[in-house]
């Protein structure tokens, strides 16, 4: 068989099968292997390094980033130099490909754009609490595609949301649930924690006009002052942080009382600011103090009252 005659199999002639397309394909194999080998064992080095930290878990991630992109890179890079040493063929290939591609992976193509996007635009890291394509919950992993977030209940405010929660509060649901990348493009990604480790919290309670209203204001002051993260917790970087993107000042971070009137009952909301994580924890706690200092206080909880202002006339007929 001559140089770049195609091989012969039962006297059926293989398109594409000469001796030249073999050893690319060899090379090829040969490149694919070499690039999982050491992707995967970089990866298995990074997974065993010491540290269990937020800060260690974030490095493990972007090292992970960084392997895949340049295990990708490499990979093109190798194939299409393998293949196409011909620069008329490579042009005309490309041309093929991009055409085919743009028309049947419009999808794929967006949900990789909006990795980069992710990447580029530090939109959220591992481990932040976000809100995207519906689903709330703490980011576990991120691909060229996907997003894989540990999925989170919802506050009764948005519990009749789609999909419906059966869990009335911050906490895992225990569903890992894979979002397309291409979702930043469509609609907002709410992030709880990519700046700031804490987000502000409030506690409403309802209580009657006659009712000693200074007391009721002492005592969710005191379970908020007690319980809440307090300002000597925050480090000067977290100082620096909200008054530079939030332009909040220290003070305001002591927790606080507001009144609002209302038809029923005065309405007295203690606001603070709590870690990002565990707040029902908190949330709880607190509960139960107000709810033992009413007690002792003598105060209830008010509750819808309606006052009837009249009613229609009775007749009683009395048969025989």
């Amino acid at each position: 068989m001559e140089h770049g005659e195609a091989l012969r199999l039962f006297g059926v002639t293989l398109v594409g099968a000469t001796p030249e397309n073999a050893k690319k394909m060899l090379i090829t194999i040969a490149l694919i292997v070499a690039v999982l080998l050491f992707s995967t064992l970089f990866r298995a080095l990074l997974t065993r390094s010491p540290g269990k930290g937020l800060t260690t878990i974030r490095l493990r991630f972007w090292s992970r980033q960084a392997v895949g992109l340049l295990a990708g890179s490499t990979l093109v890079l190798g194939i299409v130099s393998i293949w196409f040493d011909d620069p008329t063929r490579l042009t005309t290939a490309l041309g093929l490909v991009t055409a085919g591609i743009a028309f049947a992976l419009q999808r794929v193509i967006t949900a990789i754009a909006g990795y980069f996007v992710i990447l580029r635009g530090k939109t959220f890291n591992v481990g932040d609490r976000i809100v995207m394509g519906g689903v709330r919950g703490d980011v576990i992993a991120l691909t060229f595609m996907q997003t894989k977030i540990l999925e989170m209940g919802q506050p009764p405010a948005v519990n009749t949301a789609d999909p419906a929660m059966w869990l009335h509060s911050r906490q895992f649901t225990g569903r890992i649930v894979t979002v397309s990348n291409d979702k930043i493009f469509d609609e907002p990604i709410y992030n709880y924690t990519y700046h700031f480790p804490y987000v502000w919290e409030e506690i409403r309670l309802p209580v009657r006009y006659g009712d000693d209203r200074a007391t009721v204001e002492a005592i969710l002051l005191e379970a908020a002052r007690r319980h809440a993260v307090k300002l000597e917790q925050l480090n000067s970087q977290d100082h620096t942080e909200l008054e530079r993107r939030y332009g909040i000042k220290a003070v305001e971070i002591e927790p606080k009382v507001y009144w609002r009137l209302t038809d029923n009952w005065l309405e007295l909301t203690v606001r603070f600011l709590s870690p990002d994580h565990d707040t029902r924890l908190m949330k709880d706690a607190m509960s139960r103090e107000i709810l033992a200092r009413l007690d002792q206080a003598g105060i209830g909880i008010a509750s819808a009252t309606y006052e009837i202002t009249g009613l229609p006339s009775l007749e009683i007929a009395r048969k025989g």
